[in-house]
């Protein structure tokens, strides 16, 4: 692994930074390169944290990104190919090294893992007042599960189960709790995720043990094709169940037989590249991303942050934090 001494801080001198590049699969490393100038229209930030994404980064840390994806897979500011090495990554929030007078210097951008970065001034997005910087590297999770919440279609009074409690799920839940009316449950196998449930207000079951057939719009967000069955098991008739997982290139297996056509039930796939067919007319992509990052204006979204580590040590924490048993949530990444 290239790991120069000082790389923490290198980035941050002159016209240098440093960033993390995977290499092959399983493995990363840090490297110094060159800052590109910025022009007239660019920014200049410097990198207070970022986040790992626990899905799709474990799939390019494992390079299991399908061939046939690559075009589709790319983060906005990735270099590199996912065949290695790419550098890659989409929740970053820095400090603007010279905002414009009145400005937030706070921002969040879809960047990769590097201690500074140049780009273009309406490529950032400020991070609302009321929201600390190290919450905000939830701002691209939280879009995700916007964007869900607009595929599902789910109203007041809806009965609305989530399976799958990770970062994405609880946000999902989070969001659909806020419904007026709807009761909401999440399903996970990991009896520690109750209390994170319970925490954001919304009820929690083990696996088999919530009620059949009676939810109104059910997400499914475990990226396990036993969760999937889980999910279409729960959705009453005619209801609709939103897959928000994504399986890289592993095969799954969906129970489509029994009572599925018989209930009528609807299966979407959501996914957070276009914006939700049924405001599509309306929002931008700037005006969603700006919404979720006012979304996380409640302090108690702080407990979906569960672990820490510095920039410097990444390249060593990663086959721990991305392997596919990994405990915890969201990762901060401090700078």
């Amino acid at each position: 692994m290239h790991h120069p001494e000082g790389s923490e801080t290198a980035g941050r001198a002159g016209s240098r930074t440093t960033a993390l590049w995977y290499t092959a699969p399983g493995r990363a490393e840090l490297r110094h390169e060159a800052l590109p100038p910025a022009g007239p229209g660019d920014v200049v930030v410097e990198t207070l944290w970022t986040a790992l994404s626990r899905g799709t980064e474990r799939l390019v840390f494992h390079g299991l990104v399908p061939d046939a994806l690559h075009g589709r897979m790319r983060a906005p500011a990735q270099e590199g190919p996912f065949s290695f090495p790419v550098k890659y990554g989409y929740c970053a929030v820095g400090r603007i090294a010279d905002p414009a007078g009145g400005a937030s210097p706070f921002v969040f951008a879809l960047r990769p893992h590097q201690a500074r970065f140049v780009a273009p001034r309406d490529g950032v997005h400020p991070v609302p007042p009321g929201v600390p910087p190290r919450r905000a590297i939830l701002a691209a999770n939280m879009e995700t599960a916007l964007n869900a919440v607009w595929d599902s279609g789910a109203g007041p009074g809806d009965r609305i189960a989530v399976v799958g409690g990770g970062a994405v799920g609880l946000l999902a839940a989070f969001l659909a709790s806020g419904i007026v009316g709807c009761e909401v449950t999440v399903i996970d196998r990991l009896p520690e995720r109750a209390s994170l449930a319970r925490h954001l207000g919304v009820a929690f079951a083990a696996p088999g043990t919530a009620p059949r057939g009676e939810a109104d719009v059910v997400f499914h967000a475990s990226a396990s094709q036993e969760g999937l069955a889980e999910a279409l098991s729960l959705a009453g008739d005619e209801g609709r169940v939103v897959e928000m997982s994504w399986y890289g290139t592993r095969p799954v297996s969906v129970p489509l037989g029994e009572d599925f056509h018989v209930r009528r039930l609807s299966l979407m796939s959501s996914q957070v590249g276009q914006v939700s067919a049924s405001r599509r007319p309306r929002w931008t992509y700037a005006r969603r991303m700006g919404k979720a990052l006012d979304l996380l204006a409640d302090p108690r979204l702080d407990a979906l942050i569960t672990g820490e580590v510095a920039f410097a040590d990444l390249p060593e924490a990663l086959p721990r934090l991305l392997a596919p048993e990994a405990d915890g949530l969201c990762t901060a990444v401090r700078y």
